[in-house]
């Protein structure tokens, strides 16, 4: 460690995103969309007039605030937009969780609310995940002190949501901080709480445009709720980069919005490809946990986790395996295309036998 490091800076434990190789291999450890974005996006690439970059982008993001409030069927007061949802996320723990209580959130879900936690210095109170590896949705807030609740729905990486009923019970009871729900893979089957930010204040739905609509090499990201709540990252957005959506990718954004054609033909061929690959995994054995994701959870009860997922890199197949306690005999496959699927299955029925 440097020297010149602050104390707080000594004491992170940064996120540690999936590999990314140099080599040609199939890709299916960081939950990426297998097929391209919607045709306007290469048109509005292609006709991008350069001349623009020499211009500050509009800090308000307008124009993409308005598309995503009409895809919503919200108000643009209700809209804030970022750099990737995981910028969204660090802007919603300082603005909303950095309270004298704890912040409820499950054991098992996105490894990046404890390195915002101890960046922002905030107390996690974490929750294990019941017998059948689902969010506990009962026991978060259910103390009296909290500085707010988190969770992905669905889950990552276990990939299983909960019903629009469930997170409603939720929010009648806990009114006095605010829920975020990072929906991040909730257009892959899951029902979204969108259509409960007019009637919660407290509730914060977060997304990405990285997922569902092909394009995580782009950085865009959204959140969705009150206005008071949407101030307060903007107050907090205003107080760190005034200027954090380019111009170029708002147009990007807006133009992968306004092709829900080519958005539902994505996630539903998505979909298809990954209950054929739960079946054909637990054909081999595997026991795979259900899925409204982009991606399984799947373990072996004869092979370790490492050992598949050292045979499928020799094998040229790249998939995620996290060198955990709870997770060390797990695989989070992404969903590829059939070709892929295919190819990692076989790649399985060599290992396996």
């Amino acid at each position: 460690m440097s020297q010149f490091w602050s104390p707080a800076v000594k004491a992170l434990t940064p996120y540690v995103p999936g590999e990314q190789p140099r080599e040609r291999l199939i890709k299916l450890n960081t939950n990426e969309n297998p097929y391209p974005p919607a045709p306007g996006v290469g048109e509005a690439l292609r006709n991008y007039a350069t001349d623009h970059l020499r211009l500050y982008p509009d800090p308000t993001s307008a124009a993409l605030r308005a598309t995503l409030a009409d895809t919503f069927g919200v108000e643009s007061q209700q809209v804030f937009v970022g750099n990737g949802s995981d910028e969204v996320l660090a802007l919603a723990f300082q603005a909303f969780f950095c309270h004298d209580a704890p912040l409820d959130t499950p054991t098992i879900t996105y490894s990046f609310y404890p390195v915002y936690a101890n960046l922002y210095n905030v107390e996690l109170r974490t929750h294990p995940l019941t017998s059948r590896w689902e969010v506990d949705i009962e026991a978060l807030g259910a103390a009296s002190e909290r500085s707010g609740v988190i969770f992905a729905n669905p889950n990552a990486p276990t990939g299983h949501a909960h019903s629009l009923a469930s997170i409603e019970a939720l929010l009648k009871r806990v009114t006095d901080r605010v829920v975020v729900i990072d929906e991040a893979y909730v257009d892959f089957g899951a029902e979204s709480a969108i259509s409960l930010v007019d009637r919660y204040p407290n509730l914060l739905v977060t997304g990405t445009f990285s997922k569902s609509r092909s394009l995580a090499g782009l950085r865009l990201g959204y959140a969705i709720g009150s206005a008071e709540l949407i101030d307060g990252l903007q107050r907090v957005k205003d107080s760190f980069n005034s200027y954090p959506v380019d111009s170029l990718a708002s147009l990007v954004g807006i133009a992968a919005l306004e092709d829900k054609a080519h958005f539902d033909a994505c996630r539903e061929r998505v979909m298809t490809t990954r209950e054929r690959t739960r079946q054909r995994l637990k054909a081999l054995g595997f026991e795979v946990l259900p899925s409204s994701a982009n991606f399984v959870l799947a373990e072996h009860p004869d092979l370790a986790g490492a050992q598949l997922f050292a045979g499928l890199r020799e094998r040229g197949i790249l998939v995620r395996h996290f060198n955990t306690a709870e997770l060390n005999n797990f695989l989070r496959i992404t969903i590829g295309t059939d070709d892929e699927m295919d190819s990692l299955i076989e790649a399985l029925e060599v290992i396996c036998a």
